[in-house]
């Protein structure tokens, strides 16, 4: 899966969290959860479970902690895939 379409099928699940709606729409690998989106840190666990149910795998501790930006929630995605 590209990082294109990781990107896609994450943005419907980060949606209903964004409290910053201009931000959500030039969404980049480079934005941040908490200081672009404004989700807080409740949510984002609300979104790395939904993560896990739509692409199928399994996010420990460490990984999740690691899941502020874009960026690095499609590098985890993708080694989390890679490891199938």
């Amino acid at each position: 899966m590209t990082k294109e379409q990781i990107i896609e099928k994450l943005k419907p699940i980060v949606k209903p969290f964004v409290k910053e709606e201009e931000a959500f729409e030039n969404l980049t690998e480079k934005t941040d959860f908490i200081n672009d989106l404004n989700i807080n840190s409740a949510n984002l666990v609300d979104i790395v479970l939904d993560v896990e149910d739509a692409f199928k795998i399994v996010i420990d501790n460490e990984s999740m902690e690691k899941m502020l930006t874009v960026e690095s929630t499609v590098a985890i995605i993708q080694s989390k895939l890679s490891e199938k």
